[in-house]
């Protein structure tokens, strides 16, 4: 019976899945491609791609080099595989307005409601009434 025993645990350990505790170590992926260029005002550019499928390139361009409203844009993109296996490409615009990513993989925000579209309609319509003098502002003295 305890060799029947240690034969069925052996073969669980045998069988089991151990795909999520070994990892593939894509610290080592080797770099295919990498350029990169920059000027002295700030502008510059760069792109790389590696052996595990990740490519990524950017360009950064200064307007007003030299002045108190110098800023930097910066326009890039990212492609690699999500660890579901799906491929995500990713677009992103960096500026004053701040960062602008887009892709499918990034949730998009829901089509505000009818009845809630109405709602703002009638109260943009409809203003509240002035309110009495005697709750006016009044100064401190």
């Amino acid at each position: 019976m305890k060799f029947l025993v240690v034969i069925a645990a052996a073969f669980a350990l045998v069988s089991a899945d151990v795909s999520h505790i070994v990892r593939n170590d894509e610290s080592q992926a080797p770099i295919i491609r990498f350029e990169s260029d920059s000027s002295p005002e700030g502008s510059f550019q760069y792109s790389y791609e590696t052996g595990n499928g990740i490519s990524a390139q950017a360009q950064g361009t200064v307007f007003n080099p030299n002045t108190d409203a110098a800023s930097l844009e910066i326009k890039g993109a990212a492609r690699y595989t999500s660890p579901e296996g799906e491929p995500v490409e990713l677009t992103y615009v960096a500026n004053e307005k701040g960062f602008q990513p887009s892709g499918s993989h990034i949730p998009q925000p829901q089509p505000i409601p009818e009845l809630i579209l109405r709602s703002l309609e009638y109260i943009a319509a409809h203003p509240p009434p002035p309110a009495p003098a005697e709750y006016a502002r009044k100064p401190l003295n």
